[in-house]
């Protein structure tokens, strides 16, 4: 039976969501609040009789499932008052909370395979914990919350999936937007399903003893179906619906009825809790809200002495070296996960790149189903959960469909939850053409990646060692996507040779290649990355004898955030600059560089961008040819401009 303690915390997450709608009417509180008030008992049936060891993630709306799992009232009266002593700082306010294994995020669908993620890296630990991710009826909108349905079932996740289905998505009403049973989608994944509903309480905390001792004991998923009913609008004061329908589910709330049936007991609990709540609420009026530099933190800095070797010839062609990397990486640190589609042996990948790594080391080489989404999701819960996952992108092309998880979960973890947890995800996808791929497989999409924030976005090429630049990549502990060129797969490192130029390394963290003309002063800059070294070096010739330039070329390992140090040198030299991509120059990383070169310099310079033309790779050899940038198009290219 349900009893005090139970009813008290439901009520106490009521009175919390009603002061919060009381200080927004006040003028008190910033941006915007969904309360669960009708659904606190799913709350504390679920969250409250778990492990702290276990995990829960949740979404927009939040609040009773952090309470009911932390007790923790106080840190969010004070996160939703913008206040630096609250949950994340103020930082995340009403839907993005972070207090040891509680997780919440406002995306919806976005936090399922997070779960997952933090499922598996209990199960890697084989620590019987387990999890539970909460979400809407509404969340059955969302194809990542199938795919990864599927992998959680494939793989035996220990998690349990809570979907609160309280008939709304936000305004809309269920019959308008969802269609056949909502049980039979997880039967459809042979996942295990339960069912009880927010009206008879004691069933409610039956069935959820229950759901969660099965996940337990069978370290396998569950989905549990709770109908419930939220009594107040979607967020503050939305609400569209009959108020005889309101009432109606009013008159059913366990807590209503409590009020008519005992009040005096009902006032007793009452008159206590907002008591607690008055306190919590006096002494934080008074407390600070948090800095813009505690709220930045410190930057990492590149390395303050820079110095310049010749560049190493290696005998060795980059996807061995690729390969050669990740086999010790995954022999030396047992916490690091290789996730990709096609990368069990014997296949190893689209590229080869994971040839032989499954056999070797089969508890930490995952092949997956055709869902970017998911799997992006998954390391994003494996790196909250201790690991270090490199998640494998098929072909760049396919990694817009992963951009949720970068833009609005990797990218913002570390900040959103005030910079208490990081995300050291790796993800590494194959850009680039020149292999007859066709309009679809053959993009460099680049400059959708370079703006997203606490990103970094790392590019090989074929001058420097690949072990060298993912070695840095291993060590950072914030989000990093690194492009591989398909066309460099094939070519050995450091073969590219041009006459009369010198080859340099700098010592930086991600390291830059100069190649400066052997007898005089350059008298133009380049800068490159990526598949694009070769072409460039093959037009240093011709850029000598057609248009007089004995060009420096720069040849960048990091693309987001760029060091310019190196480039501002060289271009106060040259005065001019030409910036060469395999993508499209509309937007992309050139248009970044000249801009951003063109602030730190004081003198007017000359600037020139070449990519790709903007129209789709065409697969044909003879049009693909002239739709990327080659060494006779730059030529011709700096010839016209500089005339």
């Amino acid at each position: 039976m349900i009893g005090h303690t139970e009813i008290a915390e439901a009520l106490l997450i009521r009175r919390i969501e009603e002061s919060f709608l009381e200080l927004f009417s006040q003028g008190k509180l910033n941006g915007t609040v969904h309360t669960c008030v009708g659904q606190e008992f799913s709350a504390v049936a679920f969250s409250g009789q778990l492990s702290k060891k276990d995990f829960v993630f949740s979404n927009h709306r939040c609040h009773g499932h952090y309470i009911s799992y932390t007790k923790d009232y106080p840190g969010l009266l004070a996160e939703l008052l913008g206040k630096k002593t609250g949950v994340c700082g103020g930082v995340g306010s009403s839907q993005h909370l972070q207090n040891g294994n509680f997780y919440s995020n406002g995306i919806q669908g976005g936090i399922v395979p997070l779960a997952a993620g933090m499922a598996l890296a209990n199960k890697l630990q084989n620590n019987g914990n387990i999890g539970i991710v909460f979400i809407g009826d509404g969340t059955l909108g969302e194809g990542i919350l199938y795919e990864t349905l599927n992998i959680i079932s494939l793989w035996k996740l220990p998690l349990l999936v809570v979907c609160e289905n309280n008939f709304y998505a936000q305004s809309t009403f269920q019959k308008d937007n969802l269609s056949g049973n909502i049980l039979k989608r997880a039967d459809a994944f042979s996942i295990k399903t339960f069912e009880s509903n927010t009206w008879e309480i004691e069933d409610l905390f039956i069935m959820a003893k229950s759901s969660i001792e099965f996940v337990r004991e069978n370290k396998e998923p569950a989905f549990h179906l709770v109908n419930t009913y939220r009594l107040n609008p979607h967020s503050k004061g939305d609400d569209d619906r009959d108020p005889k329908e309101i009432n109606k589910y009013k008159e059913k709330d366990f807590l209503v009825q409590l009020s008519k049936a005992d009040p005096t007991t009902y006032e007793k609990y009452l008159k206590d809790i907002n008591a607690k709540i008055s306190v919590a609420l006096k002494s934080i009026s008074e407390e600070e809200e948090l800095s813009l530099s505690g709220y930045l933190g410190e930057k990492q800095t590149e390395n303050a002495e820079k110095s310049w070797s010749p560049m190493p010839v290696m005998k060795e062609r980059q996807v061995t070296l690729l390969n050669k990397f990740f086999d010790e990486t995954l022999m030396t640190n047992k916490k690091a996960i290789f996730i990709g589609e096609d990368v069990k042996s014997p296949y190893g990948g689209a590229f080869k790149v994971a040839k032989g790594l499954s056999e070797k080391y089969p508890s930490q080489v995952f092949t997956t189903p055709i869902s970017e989404a998911a799997i992006t999701g998954i390391g994003n819960g494996l790196a909250l959960g201790g690991f270090k996952p490199i998640i494998e992108i098929m072909f760049g092309d396919f990694i817009i469909l992963a951009l949720d998880q970068i833009i609005n979960h990797a990218s913002k973890i570390h900040h959103m939850y005030n910079r208490k947890v990081r995300c050291p995800i790796v993800i590494r996808t194959a850009m680039g053409g020149r292999r007859g791929y066709g309009p679809t497989h053959s993009q460099t999409l680049d400059r959708f990646l370079i703006g997203i924030d606490n990103v970094k976005v790392i590019a090989l090429n074929t001058l420097i060692n690949p072990a060298t630049i993912y070695k840095a990549v291993h060590a950072e502990t914030d989000p990093v996507i690194v492009i591989e060129n398909k066309s460099d797969y094939g070519k050995f490192i450091g073969a590219v040779k041009a006459v009369n130029y010198r080859f340099l390394v700098n010592n930086d963290r991600y390291p830059v290649v100069k190649i400066s003309p052997l007898s005089s002063k350059p008298n133009l800059t380049i800068v490159t990355y990526g598949g694009m070294v070769g072409e460039v070096v093959d037009s240093l010739a011709g850029l000598f004898y057609e248009c007089n330039f004995k060009p420096e070329v720069l040849v960048l390992s990091k693309i987001n955030p760029v060091d310019y140090t190196d480039i501002v040198k060289s271009v106060g030299i040259t005065e001019k600059i030409v910036v060469i991509e395999e993508g499209s120059s509309i937007g992309g990383v050139a248009s970044e560089i000249i801009s951003s070169v063109a602030e730190l310099i004081s003198f007017p310079i000359s600037s020139l961008k070449i990519g790709a033309l903007s129209v789709p790779i065409p697969s044909v050899k003879s049009l693909e040819n002239q739709v990327l940038p080659s060494s006779k198009i730059i030529i011709n290219a700096i010839k016209e401009y500089f005339k």
